[in-house]
């Protein structure tokens, strides 16, 4: 069977106007996974999800308790990992249940860290959208986005996954449903032969991308808030596209046709993922994944002729 790594959006837990209580979450990730349990029959999937909303709720958290001691970023990013990836477990475990394929399939949430450059251009220009949107600006670090006011911090390209193998193994061993890079990975430099955490959030989808390089997974699909990637997003121009090659999204990209806190990120992965050789990626809604991959949603994207 072909490897197919989707990459839930944050909205795969909390939809907007959410408080993003347990019982939404879980109810939420009903959609994508029951997708995902019916996609096992014929796929081998990877897993992979964003924190956002979560981790930015831990850092208000810390900065509301002031008695607490405060964890660095990339702490929160492994807590994010293990709370998220148990609710995808959990979930999957009764999605599997109803379609009896619980004896058949195993699934395991890999604890995953992703090599970047300390001297990463981001790490001086913070981009990446975390925590609620707020109506208007609450406090310094917060730059507006189509959601709203959100805080943002630094999010520099992943290098390299480092527990790349033991998935890939796992994928080898044929019964296995991965959950991996969540929340786009701990951001991790490496110095002296030694491994650091770094205060940032990957994205990812950027992740996604890489992970799926190094396994060599043949599909790439990334689910979000929207069905297909438009042209002049949000206005009376607006334009739906069903096919993209990878030329047009790089000249779109150009012209700034798709914001780097939301939609560019997406289409520079499936570019990234297309160019290392990947067969497929697609772009579509979190309530459209198996009919995108069927042909009947989303944007598809296509190396050029």
């Amino acid at each position: 069977m072909k490897t197919l790594i989707i990459a839930l959006g944050g909205n795969a837990l909390i939809r907007p106007g959410e408080e993003g209580t347990v019982k939404q979450m879980l109810n939420n990730l009903r959609a994508p996974i029951g997708q995902i349990a019916e996609l096992s029959r014929d796929y081998q999937i990877i897993i992979t999800h964003g924190n956002g909303p979560m981790v930015g709720s831990l850092l208000l958290q810390q900065e509301a308790a002031l008695h607490v001691i405060k964890m660095p970023l990339q702490i929160l990013v492994a807590e994010t990992q293990g709370q998220i990836g148990f609710m995808i477990e959990s979930t999957l475990d009764e999605e599997l249940m109803k379609i009896e394929l619980d004896e058949e399939k195993l699934f395991i949430t890999v604890l995953t860290y992703v090599k970047v450059d300390s001297k990463d251009p981001a790490f001086k220009n913070p981009t990446k959208p975390i925590g609620p949107a707020y109506p208007v600006r609450t406090k310094q670090g917060q730059v507006k986005t189509a959601k709203g006011w959100r805080q943002v911090v630094p999010s520099p390209k992943p290098i390299k996954i480092y527990q790349w193998r033991e998935i890939k193994k796992l994928m080898e061993l044929g019964s296995w449903i991965v959950i991996a890079c969540g929340g786009g990975g701990i951001p991790v430099i490496k110095e002296a032969k030694r491994l650091y955490g770094v205060e940032a959030v990957i994205d990812k989808d950027l992740a996604s991308s890489k992970l799926a390089e190094q396994v060599g997974a043949e599909i790439l699909l990334i689910a979000t808030d929207v069905e297909k990637v438009a042209l002049n997003y949000g206005t009376p121009n607006q334009k739906d596209l069903e096919k993209l090659s990878v030329s047009e999204a790089k000249k779109y990209l150009e012209e700034n046709q798709f914001p780097a806190g939301s939609m560019g990120p997406k289409i520079q992965a499936v570019i990234n993922f297309m160019e290392a050789g990947g067969e497929k990626a697609i772009i579509t809604s979190i309530d459209k994944i198996k009919d995108a991959l069927e042909g009947k949603a989303g944007t598809h994207i296509l190396l050029d002729n």
